[in-house]
């Protein structure tokens, strides 16, 4: 939107750009969201997205400049401006002194268009008239209309709508268990008498400091939950899903830091990040058009559906070469129609089988979210993943083993093999790693 500019043709009398301090020249930017004072920006600072304090690129703005009419067609709304702080400088009637401070108009043109629109021009009285009334009626102050709010809800105690809002009461604007829930049993046995010494009474007073800074953290925690709509966690966790995946990852890094940042800001930070990961995207698939020798949207539908073609193909390709590998190997042909029969259900399919003929190692076990892995230090774990059992089967694979060779004083590996009816290779690893961590010993 154009605005008129307020200042003179100086440049020297208008303030600077609060980018760079360089001095304003039409047409400059008015941020309509900050100030008073004005916040000011020449067009370099604008393109650049200059942001300072409270002002973001993002708000709105008014393009300030005199380059247009307004009175006549062929007269600007500088050389209007112009106009008039020549008559007041060199005097009415002064026609010829006018035009030379102007120096785009001649005497003639000065004088014509000054009679003609500010002497005998009947609406111009009117017109100012109107312009100072709406200005008192903006300046008018009105009454804020009251609007009854809506009755909060007050789920029972222990319903699911309780639970989903952790148990909080909007009604009361508390918690049923707040955070340090037991911050007051510490003072209920404090009374200040008259008695008291003057180190038994600094030490009350101390014990209610700690009180208070306590209450005052739990305030802090309360508020960043409703800045940050965090009561219903899973309607956030539903708005959280919309994102792409690695926008999630990104959300859930950047979660401990929302307190920081506010809610408005926080959202404005991920919701960038998943405009930036959608162009990024784009341009990716743009690239790929441009390197194949597309020019056109057309061809490009024409491309993708050939592509998805070609895809389907080499999967169909890559399972006859995986039937054929296996066939000759009942035991991983069996695993590879249990991933595929995985695969056609909707499941995550399984690791990459390994056959007999050893052509191919499957690779570690993914221990995370597994019963009883919080259980197992660091060698277990890695020797869990290498042999791809889980952790609660090693676990009940070592007790039984240890238990024996308490018993017996020591321990075989035959022996041990008979215990665990597992494959030979993994006992023979279970075996090793607990001898070498001295959980069993030797016969």
């Amino acid at each position: 939107m154009e605005r008129l500019a307020s200042f003179s043709n100086d440049p020297f009398d208008k303030p600077p750009c609060r980018g760079c301090s360089s001095y304003l020249a039409e047409p400059y930017i008015k941020c309509a969201e900050c100030g008073p004072p004005p916040f000011l920006l020449c067009l370099q600072c604008f393109t650049r997205g200059f942001e300072y304090k409270k002002h973001r690129s993002d708000h709105t703005y008014e393009i300030m400049t005199s380059n247009f009419p307004v009175l006549d067609p062929t007269w600007t709304a500088q050389e209007e401006m112009a106009l008039l702080e020549a008559v007041m400088d060199c005097g009415f009637g002064n026609w010829q002194d006018v035009a030379n401070q102007m120096s785009t108009k001649t005497k003639e043109e000065c004088e014509k268009h000054y009679m003609k629109h500010f002497i005998n021009n009947p609406l111009f009285a009117s017109t100012l008239l109107s312009l100072k009334q709406a200005e008192e009626n903006q300046l008018t102050d009105t009454a804020i209309p009251f609007y009854s709010s809506e009755d909060p809800p007050r789920p029972t105690f222990d319903s699911l709508l309780s639970r989903d809002m952790a148990g909080y009461m909007p009604a009361r604007a508390d918690f049923i268990e707040e955070f340090d829930n037991y911050a007051e049993w510490d003072l209920r046995d404090i009374d200040f008498v008259e008695d008291d010494s003057d180190l038994l009474h600094a030490l009350k007073i101390a014990v209610v400091d700690i009180y208070h800074s306590r209450l005052k953290e739990r305030q802090r925690r309360k508020k960043i939950i409703r800045d940050h709509g965090l009561i219903n966690l899973r309607k956030f966790q539903i708005l959280e899903r919309r994102y792409p995946k690695e926008v999630q990852d990104l959300y859930e890094t950047m979660r401990r830091f929302a307190r920081i940042l506010g809610p408005m800001e926080h959202d404005k930070f991920i919701e960038s990040n998943a405009l930036e990961f959608e162009l990024r995207r784009e341009i990716k698939r743009l690239q790929e058009y441009r390197t194949a020798g597309i020019t056109n949207f057309c061809s490009a539908r024409t491309y993708d559906r050939l592509k998805k073609t070609r895809e389907e193909e080499r999967m169909k390709r890559t399972m006859l070469s995986e039937v054929l590998q296996y066939i000759q190997d009942s035991s991983a042909c069996q695993q590879w129609l249990s991933r595929q029969a995985d695969i056609d259900s909707g499941l995550n399919p399984t690791m990459p089988v390994t056959s007999n003929s050893g052509r191919r190692n499957a690779p570690p076990l993914n221990l995370t979210g597994l019963p009883g892995t919080e259980k197992l230090n660091e060698k277990e774990k890695e020797l869990c993943q290498v042999v791809r059992l889980v952790p609660g089967a090693y676990l009940e694979y070592k007790a039984a083993l240890v238990n024996e060779c308490h018993k017996q004083g020591g321990l075989r590996l035959a022996q041990a093999r008979a215990l665990i009816k597992i494959d030979v290779n993994k006992t023979r690893k279970i075996y090793d790693f607990l001898i070498r961590e001295g959980y069993i010993t030797k016969a």
